[in-house]
């Protein structure tokens, strides 16, 4: 039953299809897919055409009428170092492999438990860092005895806590004093953005 339901589909299949079916049951190939034989049958047809369309450029850049043999082997040979790609030869494959294992494989190292890769290789190692270069804090600035502020904070290379007071004052003098308008003509703009 099952060689009958095999011959009736071969031959209902399409010249084509049974050429590419012969040839892959010639190199013995006995169970495929049936769309593995479409597959074949559309990359065959495609290649011909792109070969052929190749080869006619090259008639019409010889000025010929008509394809050569030479037109088509040398599209065949355009589309062969383009498209397809030879394997590396096992003399070159050897000698990197040889280059490659000259380097020991470092010892496994006697410890219990799960053996996890270096820490930046896992899922878990921290791959970013919040500050990179922080500078150092702020040194507290003691004042003396018997006066009534607080201790300022202050790093080295930043004013004294007295020239700071001196210079926030010019700075309030200097700001106007409708802080308010600035506002809502900010606001006022920003509202303008989400209007539709």
């Amino acid at each position: 039953m099952p060689s009958e339901s095999k011959y009736q589909k071969q031959q209902t299949q399409p010249r084509d299809a049974k050429i590419i079916s012969l040839i892959l049951q010639s190199l013995g190939v006995e169970q495929y897919d049936p769309k593995v034989v479409v597959q074949l049958l559309e990359f065959a047809h495609r290649y011909t055409s792109d070969v052929l369309q190749d080869a006619l450029v090259y008639a019409e850049h010889a000025n010929k009428n008509d394809l050569d043999l030479d037109d088509v082997q040398l599209a065949i040979q355009g589309r062969v170092n383009h498209s397809f790609t030879n394997p590396p030869p096992k003399e070159l494959l050897l000698e990197l492999a040889e280059e490659k294992n000259k380097i020991p494989l470092p010892l496994i190292p006697e410890k219990y438990g799960i053996r996890l890769p270096n820490e930046k290789h896992c899922l878990t190692g921290l791959n970013f860092s919040i500050v990179p270069d922080a500078p150092p804090p702020p040194q507290p600035i003691v004042d003396q005895p018997g006066s009534s502020s607080q201790p300022s904070m202050a790093s080295p290379d930043t004013e004294t806590p007295m020239q700071i007071d001196q210079s926030s004052q010019q700075q309030q003098q200097q700001q106007p004093t409708d802080t308010a308008g600035a506002k809502r003509g900010r606001s006022a703009m920003e509202d303008d953005d989400y209007d539709f």
